[in-house]
């Protein structure tokens, strides 16, 4: 695989979940979330992007999400339950990344908010189109979706590196 393969990153945040006074990471979908999540795996497929390999943080909300998009696929790809997902920056997001394999050229991550719209942000260094601007405008809510695509290897992906392909929420 040469140095200038084109790779797809799709960032996905978790759909709705319940307020709890408790475990927060132990907060389950809510409702509308149970309803969103699919929606989600549908749009994936649709735009034609089949992950090699699913990144998903460890907390309930990210792996139900992931549990009921998943479905929605042609394929079910490799998934790894990462607990450096979970509260991760954007610093710590990048490095998650910076280890995949280059074998993988679609790659997915399910995690949370502050940290996907933020690595959505400093990743893109280029943008078509107003995905951009629609994805600052709308503050990357849940079950929303950016895909970024960079040439080379994973271990490349760095600030302004990708550029912003797409960027969806369910309710748009």
């Amino acid at each position: 695989m040469s140095a200038e393969t084109t790779r797809r990153l799709v960032l996905l945040r978790h759909a709705k979940a319940e307020w709890s006074d408790g475990d927060d990471h132990e907060r389950p979908l809510a409702e509308r979330g149970r309803k969103d999540a699919p929606a989600a795996g549908r749009w994936i497929a649709g735009s034609g992007i089949t992950p090699d390999l699913a990144l998903c943080s460890t907390a309930a909300r990210t792996r139900e999400t992931w549990k009921l998009a998943v479905h929605e696929l042609p394929q079910r790809p490799r998934t790894v339950y990462e607990e450096r997902l979970y509260e991760a920056s954007p610093g710590e997001l990048i490095a998650v990344v910076n280890e995949v394999p280059d074998e993988v050229n679609d790659l997915l991550l399910i995690g949370h908010n502050p940290g996907m719209h933020a690595l959505a942000d400093v990743l893109a260094g280029e943008a078509e189109g107003d995905a951009l601007a629609r994805m600052n405008r709308s503050g990357f809510p849940t079950t929303g979706a950016a895909v970024l695509t960079f040439s080379g290897s994973w271990k490349a992906v760095e600030h302004g590196a990708g550029t912003l392909v797409a960027f969806w929420t369910p309710h748009d």
